[in-house]
């Protein structure tokens, strides 16, 4: 039977890629080590490391009531100027930027049903709408390593645009990229509060990819317990 849906918008972490055992100590103990390379004076470690998670959490909870991303990039960059670091004219922001976030997506594994999966549903517009920390040149630094790009009409990424998911304006943004109606929309992701939710307020159908066969407290148009439950959806509907 055909595929149902003219496009298909993924959601990135937790449904594509598993981020693994997410951890910021040493993502900063490299830009340590990078910026000592490059014979630049440094603070104490722990209490740089403090200060970043104490700005960051506050960042990330912000985020959660107003839709408005946080972005560690301008932690980082904070936390430069807050201890004095003479990194200007030395390096650049973006270089110390990708040491941290190289370090970041080494945990980071795609579910290996993915690419199968992807590769049938080759000929159906397919897009990513990410929520994401991360600065966007990095993102598309992961999706080119990952292997998944080709797959993909476009990314839409929370750190580039003024607001996260579940805002509508990010869904908008995803149908205006496909030119089809919202209903020929399918929406793929693991978070029922950003993804289901989201995508279900702008018109966009929803399949809530549920690894963890957890008890939904909002009802998707399907559930999936893997990716490949995606191929067999017009018998999975719920």
């Amino acid at each position: 039977m055909e595929f149902p849906f003219k496009a298909v918008a993924f959601d990135w972490a937790h449904t594509l890629v598993d981020l693994g055992e997410e951890d910021d100590r040493a993502p900063l103990e490299k830009v340590f080590a990078f910026l000592k390379i490059k014979q630049i004076p440094l603070p104490d470690f722990e209490d740089c490391l403090k200060k970043s998670r104490e700005l960051f959490k506050s960042m990330i909870e912000l985020s959660r009531t107003t839709h408005r991303e946080a972005r560690y990039e301008e932690v980082l960059q904070y936390l430069l100027f807050y201890f004095k670091v003479s990194w200007k004219g030395k390096i650049s922001l973006q270089e110390i930027l990708q040491v941290y976030y190289e370090e970041v997506y080494q945990e980071r594994k795609v579910f290996p049903e993915v690419p199968a999966v992807l590769k049938q549903l080759s000929g159906v517009a397919m897009g990513i709408v990410s929520n994401t920390t991360n600065p966007v040149f990095m993102k598309d630094f992961e999706l080119e390593g990952s292997g998944l790009k080709e797959y993909f009409d476009f990314t839409i990424y929370s750190s580039g645009l003024p607001f996260r998911k579940p805002h509508p304006s990010i869904f908008q943004l995803a149908i205006s990229h496909f030119q089809v109606q919202p209903s020929q929309i399918l929406f793929v992701g693991d978070s029922l509060s950003t993804d289901i939710f989201g995508a279900h307020e702008v018109g966009m159908k929803t399949a809530w990819l549920n690894r963890k066969k957890e008890q939904a407290e909002l009802c998707p148009d399907y559930e999936l317990g893997s990716l490949e439950d995606l191929l067999r959806i017009h018998w999975v509907h719920v």
